[in-house]
């Protein structure tokens, strides 16, 4: 099963999007955005950067979890993944998002 986006409304009017594996687990999420089409755009730009090793930023949170977020080509975050275990499962995530992201559909949950 291939993977897919999920936009949805979030409190306030605004949305977000999560990319889902085929399995639906979530493998990267959005920040908020203030309108659906901001957030279609975010859709956009995950897809034409997911391929690009370059834009993926490789953390490590202060409990010591990995974690990455995916940046566009202006430098701005477009998703942030999990945490993950170890820098291993973190780079399974990164796959993940290269493999599903530029090819995935999207799944409009919104109500308008």
């Amino acid at each position: 099963m291939a993977g897919y986006f999920e936009l949805n409304a979030a409190a306030g009017s605004q949305f977000r999007f999560n990319l889902k594996a085929g399995n639906n687990q979530v493998i990267l999420s959005s920040e908020l955005y203030k309108t659906k089409q901001s957030a279609l755009d975010g859709i956009a730009s995950v897809k034409q950067n997911a391929g690009d090793d370059a834009r993926y930023q490789r953390k490590t949170a202060k409990d010591d979890s990995a974690y990455f977020t995916l940046v566009a080509g202006n430098g701005q975050a477009v998703g942030r993944s999990e945490m993950y275990s170890s820098a291993a499962a973190m780079e399974n995530g990164i796959a993940s998002v290269k493999a599903n992201a530029p090819t995935a559909a999207v799944k409009d949950l919104t109500a308008g």
